[in-house]
């Protein structure tokens, strides 16, 4: 009897996977490959239900006689293992950028003369209803809360883009590329001080007050399930903090980091050019200690963001601030450089893995910005946030389209650069 294999990465079964099952019966015999919690996050579809449950789902369906774990996007071990005589897919794998997974699988199968089948893709009302239900589930509070922590354990590194407002948001939600038959999107979203600040045309000297940056990560959570970590500056008063731990806790913010630092902010990549104190050890952890003891849930994070190294205080000060830090309850510890290489960073994550395995380590490598994501992996970081990237090239983008406007009087010179309109609306999705 000739062998089918097909592969689902979803969390709800619906008429368009019944359909690939009944396509595919008519080839032969069928083997559905559920692919791994890894490989989902990898492929941008982070699963709203267990591993187990995925699993026990596709094994109730009628006409499969066989369930196997995929691994990987791509299907070369799968296969290699099986060598089935058809792969069956919905034909939106024809489409960029899962073009690349056809692609791929068309030359491992012409090895042995196995063949695709492309079938219509079901897309009705019905399936856009559970679609829709099944991306409003993850944006949750109670779902995304917790999905950092998940992710910390499926991912070597936890990739974060820093957004400022719905748009950006849906930028860092829905980028996903292939290359080199690697598929790679973004984990995380970086609710950053400076970016919200710089958005609203204000300075980044923690005036823009709280309501007003809840107000950001509603908008950004109204459009987008990934979580989010907020950017606390100094956290302010410790009597001001648990209230601010309570609300991002509320909201379904994952974590927030606050650095130890006290006065007027300055924006750290300023260094000792211009004046900043670091908070005392002791005073730094009241704070840490307080935060925690105000959370409802085990899911929400406080993260110790150290300045000993932007003030040139030295590595044995920011190691003994860590120890400290972690012992007060952190869930995380953010290492800061302004340095060009990231050698002192190397250096510190090295001194601090060799005393605390588990702690997890954010970097944000702005100034260093040269080294690779598995460079720093490879040193014990777990989080990388590409701090401010969006806000500085959008910026000179809309400067040189304003000033190309006013030299030429009319559009046309600066159309060639820009994103077509519908290609903007396609990013938000109607209810």
């Amino acid at each position: 009897m000739k062998t089918v294999y097909t592969c689902f990465c979803t969390s709800v079964i619906h008429e368009g996977h019944l359909n690939i099952i009944r396509e595919a019966r008519k080839y032969g015999e069928v083997t559905v490959g559920v692919l791994s919690d890894e490989a989902m996050v990898r492929f941008n579809r982070f699963p709203s239900v267990s591993f187990e449950e995925r699993l026990r789902m596709v094994r109730e369906i009628e006409g499969v006689s066989r369930v196997v774990v995929q691994e990987e996007v791509m299907y070369d071990k799968m296969i290699e293992t099986l060598r089935p005589d058809y792969v069956i897919h919905g034909d939106n794998w024809k489409r960029s950028p899962m073009k690349a997974i056809r692609d791929n699988v068309e030359k491992l199968l012409s090895v042995f003369g196995g063949e695709i089948i492309d079938v219509p893709y079901t897309y009705n009302e019905a399936v856009r209803r559970i679609d829709l239900r099944n991306k409003e589930k993850l944006a949750m509070p109670e779902l995304r809360r917790g999905r950092l922590k998940k992710l910390l354990s499926l991912r070597p590194v936890v990739k974060t883009l820093e957004v400022h407002s719905g748009l950006t948001g849906l930028i860092a939600e829905k980028t996903v590329v292939e290359h080199e038959g690697e598929y790679d999107q973004f984990d995380a979203m970086w609710i950053s001080s400076l970016c919200d600040s710089t958005a609203k045309g204000k300075p980044d000297i923690e005036l823009v007050d709280l309501t007003s940056r809840l107000r950001t990560i509603d908008d950004v959570m109204e459009v987008t399930t990934k979580p989010i970590i907020f950017d606390g500056d100094t956290g302010g008063l410790t009597e001001h903090f648990v209230y601010t731990v309570r609300s991002l806790e509320r909201m379904g913010v994952s974590a927030v980091i606050i650095e130890d630092k006290v006065g007027l902010k300055k924006n750290s990549l300023f260094g000792v050019e211009v004046e900043q104190t670091q908070d005392t050890i002791e005073h730094f952890c009241e704070k840490i200690a307080a935060g925690k003891r105000i959370q409802l849930t085990e899911d929400f994070m406080i993260i110790a963001r150290i300045e000993s190294l932007i003030l040139e205080q030295g590595m044995e000060d920011a190691l003994t601030r860590a120890r400290a830090y972690v012992k007060a309850g952190a869930d995380g510890i953010m290492i800061h450089s302004r340095k060009k290489q990231p050698d002192e960073i190397f250096a510190f994550c090295d001194a601090f893995r060799r005393e605390d395995k588990i702690t997890p380590i954010v970097v944000v490598p702005t100034s260093f910005n040269s080294v690779t994501e598995a460079e720093l992996a490879a040193h014990g970081v777990n989080i990388v946030i590409y701090a401010n990237q969006l806000t500085r090239s959008a910026f000179p983008a809309m400067e040189e389209t304003a000033r190309d406007i006013l030299r030429y009087h009319r559009a046309k010179e600066v159309d060639s650069r820009l994103m077509s309109i519908k290609d903007i609306i396609r990013l938000i999705e109607e209810l």
